[in-house]
């Protein structure tokens, strides 16, 4: 790999990547190739054939598009002491995205197009080619009870419309933000719960919250609302079209159920599932750290207790389900019921997190490990390799698209450069020192992860480099 400039956001004015495993879920390829960007633009992507690609493999250096997260929260304006928009930037970079869609419970929330233009100009003064889309809110102040300035927000670049961090509590509320949405040709994003079936929970529903005295999250709470909301959006496609829907974070197997049948129906419905929801269990919270994927180990075992219990880092919405639950998101996302993978990037300041478990702020900071667990699963044998790769480029990109997005997808000759190089035969260590995060609120601190990022491109500018 030849020399890229070494300060962050200068243009990339040459860079040639010699005999690298190429993955392309866009153009649904990898192989062999090489790479070559010029002044910002990828000028050359070449397949290799057997003979010129001998000796070259997928457990070596990848190149890959870059990530796109369709849901992350960068806490500007308004919390800023847990990230900014610049640090969430820096550590979308570290991870290996390229785009990054940051949701709107920020205080005062994205209701109105001053707000996001407020977002967007933090953004631009970061100086990080990393793109940042933001969501607007659906309702007024995020409260549920009527809609927010959709039309404005829109105008002012809004990608779509979500209260994630609150469900959409009412269904006209939901029915007639669909139908505006639609009209926009914007996404509505989903956050699935049912408040009254969730008010005091502190972890999923089961064994493990029952042997640790906590209060339980039902499964019931994520489907219930899911089924509602594809009810509402089979009515609303009569007179709107062009509605979409899409629910964030499933956690379920109940849930993903539901979307698979909607799918199989024709419903123009997507989601996406967290890398946490795919890997980690609740019985991390009694202090195992096996993956999800693994053999079941009984968590009570002082054998596999490699972690205190109660570590207010797990406490995330919705709460991690059981290993049932865990495998039906690995499924999910075999069988393309699950669209992508969503980081849900959730970082929070020590004080918030340093507290009782049921009282610790929910979210795992998690947009710098997500390429680690899903190469942890492809090394386990679990998720092909393109599959994974996928789910963060191919997938999350037709979503967007659906929402008027028209940035570039995979590996494309003569457009600006968006890709990742990744070392497969490295690791890396997960510290407070390696997140660039001001979030460190990460269970996996201390963890060695696969696959060490060695360089991001965005845009055809230098955003991260090891």
């Amino acid at each position: 790999m030849t020399e890229v400039a070494s300060e962050l956001g200068l243009l990339v004015r040459e860079l040639e990547i010699s005999r690298a495993w190429l993955v392309d879920p866009c153009a649904d390829r990898e192989g062999p190739g090489e790479i070559v960007v010029r002044d910002g633009r990828l000028e050359a992507v070449t397949w290799l054939d057997e003979a010129d690609g001998a000796g070259i493999e997928p457990d070596g250096v990848i190149v890959v598009p870059g990530f796109i997260d369709l849901h992350a929260h960068f806490r500007e304006p308004g919390f800023e002491d847990a990230e900014t928009v610049a640090s969430g930037l820096a550590a979308a970079a570290h991870g290996g995205f390229t785009t990054v869609c940051a949701m709107a419970n920020t205080d005062p929330p994205i209701d109105d197009a001053s707000v996001l233009g407020r977002v967007q100009s933090a953004a631009a003064a970061s100086g990080s080619p990393v793109e940042l889309l933001a969501y607007g809110a659906l309702t007024a102040g995020r409260r549920g009870d009527s809609l927010a300035a959709l039309g404005e927000l829109s105008d002012a670049g809004a990608i779509g419309f979500s209260d994630d961090g609150a469900p959409i509590r009412s269904p006209s509320i939901l029915r007639n933000g669909l139908l505006y949405a639609g009209m926009l040709g914007r996404l509505v994003v989903d956050h699935a719960e049912d408040p009254a079936l969730t008010d005091g929970a502190e972890a999923n529903e089961g064994l493990v919250a029952t042997v640790l005295g906590l209060r339980g999250w039902p499964a019931a709470a994520e489907a219930g609302p899911v089924g509602r909301g594809l009810a509402i959006l089979a009515d609303v496609l009569r007179d709107e079209p062009r509605a979409r829907l899409h629910f964030t974070h499933l956690s379920t197997g109940a849930a993903l159920e539901l979307v698979r049948a909607a799918k199989a129906a024709g419903l123009p419905v997507t989601c996406d599932v967290t890398p946490h929801h795919l890997a980690l269990t609740d019985t991390w919270i009694a202090g195992a750290r096996d993956w999800a994927w693994q053999a079941e180990i009984d968590p009570w075992l002082g054998t596999v207790q490699d972690a205190d219990p109660f570590d207010s880092t797990l406490r995330v919405n919705p709460p991690l389900r059981d290993r049932a639950d865990a495998q039906a998101c690995l499924a999910g996302l075999l069988d393309g019921t699950a669209d992508a993978v969503a980081t849900d990037h959730a970082p929070h300041t020590r004080v918030d997190k340093a507290v009782e478990f049921g009282l610790a702020a929910n979210g795992i900071s998690g947009i710098e490990t997500a390429i680690g667990i899903l190469l942890a699963a492809v090394d386990a044998g679990k998720l092909p390799l393109r599959r994974a790769i996928g789910a963060l480029t191919a997938g999350p990109a037709g979503i967007l698209a659906a929402g008027g997005w028209a940035g570039t997808r995979g590996l494309v000759e003569g457009a600006p450069a968006n890709l990742v190089v990744i070392d497969r035969s490295d690791t890396w260590r997960v510290d407070a020192g390696s997140l660039r995060s001001k979030g460190k609120n990460s269970p996996l601190l201390g963890r060695e992860l696969p696959g060490r990022v060695l360089l991001t491109v965005a845009g055809g500018r230098l955003a991260y480099e090891a």
